[in-house]
């Protein structure tokens, strides 16, 4: 029998402008809880990290959170979590983050969002994970960046394969079904340390 499926949500410590951000981070919290999964992410209580997160909870799910020592003494650290690492550096974040879990899913977001998907997004197309990678194009937030993407591939800078190991969906129980049934299970922790 395998374990659990453990998926790292990254998405905004805002809300954002539109409601429909909220309901999406809602949502995909809920659903991860609701299919007996984990939920990981950056363990903050604010914003999407934070309704993702308190979504997840009140549905009975277990929520590992990973912060940084700086961020959790300005007191941004959620305190309800059912597991809260406290770590030095954003690297041991994000390494911490990668460990434990077996597919990536993006939410809207600012820059920190838009870094770890790339990030985990290379290490996919580089062979250092096999665990699926989505996004949540909630509220047509991502509409400008997937028209780039396709011209990345278009002008030659991404090929079709490397492109497709973006998952994308419009809504949260498809992509996350998407991305379930994509997940490795049982597998060794992979070496983030070769990056």
């Amino acid at each position: 029998m395998s374990a659990p499926l453990s998926v790292c949500v990254y998405c905004g410590s805002r809300d954002g402008a539109d409601p429909a951000f909220a309901a999406a981070a809602a949502a995909v919290g809920r659903g991860i809880a609701q299919r007996g999964w984990q939920l990981v992410y950056g363990g903050g209580r604010a914003g999407l990290m934070g309704r993702a997160a308190d979504a997840a909870l009140a549905a009975g799910g277990r929520v590992v959170g990973v912060i940084p020592r700086s961020l959790m003494e300005r007191e941004v650290g959620h305190a309800g979590l059912s597991e809260l690492h406290v770590v030095d550096t954003m690297h041991q974040r994000k390494r911490l983050m990668a460990e434990r879990s077996d597919a990536f899913v993006a939410l809207p977001g600012g820059i920190g969002t838009f870094e770890e998907l790339f990030e985990v997004w290379t290490w996919r197309q580089l062979g250092y994970h096999d665990k699926p990678v989505g996004l949540l194009n909630a509220g047509g937030y991502y509409d400008a960046l997937l028209g780039f993407l396709g011209e990345t591939v278009a002008r030659g800078f991404v090929s079709p394969p490397q492109h497709a190991l973006l998952q994308v969906s419009t809504d949260p129980a498809q992509l996350l079904d998407a991305i379930g049934a994509a997940a490795p299970r049982a597998t060794a922790p992979d070496d983030y340390g070769r990056i």
